[in-house]
């Protein structure tokens, strides 16, 4: 995670046009860091199963293979991901078919579960399709479907994973009402993204512009959601913080998107905007939700989480956006997110085992029960 981070800053050292790193900023991030911990928590083992290390390195694999743009094994490599993925998805949920996805019953927090799973083995596989089109048959051509543009899809089923997370720290079957804005969520999340993407290569600008502020409503509920319903642990911090985030990162894209449509619009002007959504997009709100899924047994953890809070919105908001213009504020950005690092994974902490929050270690015996359980 420090190295794809760092990647982003290597520009001040070798110029774009001679190496680019933007893809190792990417893939070490949202594929190799955040598909690895999306197996982890899903198979809910102490340690990394086999399955997970050998997804582990096929990913850092791809990933090289398409810094270095050696596109064979690229065409490969995604399919061998996809399958490992698919395989952890069906021995969870069950079922090649996602029907749990369509089951009212099925707890909120599960259905954003499978969804992150779905959407990675998908997203991979169009990938290894899309490389093909790009660099070998060039079947049809799209302006804005370009490789580095598409990989960034790849943060989506972090996403997905982080509202999982979220929605599995809701009070389950409280009202009518609050079981059908849950339901109401996953939904407009899930097709309005997908929505948007096809909006983006089409090079639609209303549309665009109406889902995203359709998108930011869905998430201030959900921040409203949480706020009501959310059970009072540690991990609340932690992803209300995370939303906040993403409040942040939908309210710059929408910005973003009325600039890049303008007439007098300017890449370079708009540049500082689009790193800052980059940013919180990627360090700000996935990581929340990856930092909570990597220490989901060790909570409640022996660490002042209002200063953690702190150090991770000033690297992500501040030091982040001004380390991409100036190299000694990219240096200090890579060694605050280093510490964050530290603390959220690696600090020591007590196991509370009369507090079970993630939704995988009680709704596998009654899913229809809740999204959580508490003492």
């Amino acid at each position: 995670m420090t190295t794809a981070l760092a990647c982003g800053f290597l520009h001040h050292i070798v110029a774009p046009d001679v190496i680019n790193f933007e893809r190792l900023h990417i893939f070490l991030f949202n594929l190799v860091s955040g598909g690895t911990l999306l197996i982890y928590f899903t198979e809910d083992r102490k340690k990394l199963s086999p399955r997970g290390v050998l997804f582990l390195v096929l990913a850092i694999l791809f990933a090289l293979c398409a810094f270095f743009q050696w596109y064979q094994p690229t065409l490969v490599i995604p399919l061998i991901l996809a399958l490992i993925i698919e395989k952890v998805r069906v021995e969870h949920f069950g079922g090649w078919l996602p029907m749990a996805l369509f089951d009212s019953n099925e707890a909120t927090s599960r259905k954003f579960h499978q969804a992150s799973l779905l959407c990675l083995s998908l997203g991979l596989t169009i990938s290894s399709i899309a490389i093909l089109n790009s660099q070998f048959t060039h079947w049809f051509s799209l302006e804005k479907l370009k490789l580095d543009t598409f990989f960034l899809g790849f943060s989506f089923p972090i996403s997905l994973i982080s509202m999982s997370v979220i929605f599995s720290l809701m009070k389950n079957h409280t009202t009518p009402t609050g079981d059908y804005l849950k339901e109401f969520s996953f939904w407009v999340i899930n097709l309005g993204v997908i929505v948007f993407f096809l909006f983006i290569l089409a090079g639609w600008f209303l549309p665009q512009v109406f889902i995203s502020v359709v998108l930011f409503i869905t998430v201030t509920l959900i921040l409203y959601l949480y706020y009501r319903l959310g059970i009072r642990l540690q991990q609340k911090t932690f992803l209300t913080s995370g939303i906040l985030f993403l409040v942040v990162t939908s309210i710059t894209g929408i910005i973003y998107i009325l600039l890049a449509f303008s007439q007098d619009y300017d890449p370079q002007r708009t540049l500082p905007l689009l790193r800052m959504h980059a940013f919180t997009a990627l360090y700000g709100w996935n990581l929340s939700g990856l930092a909570v899924i990597s220490r989901h047994g060790d909570f409640p953890i022996k660490l002042h989480s209002q200063k953690v809070i702190a150090l991770h919105w000033l690297t992500v908001l501040i030091l982040c956006p001004l380390g991409y213009f100036l190299p000694v504020f990219g240096a200090l950005a890579v060694i605050g997110y280093g510490w964050l690092l530290h603390i959220l994974l690696f600090n020591s902490g007590q196991v509370d085992t009369g507090v079970v929050t993630m939704e995988d270690r009680v709704l596998g015996h009654n899913p229809k029960q809740s999204d959580t359980v508490t003492r």
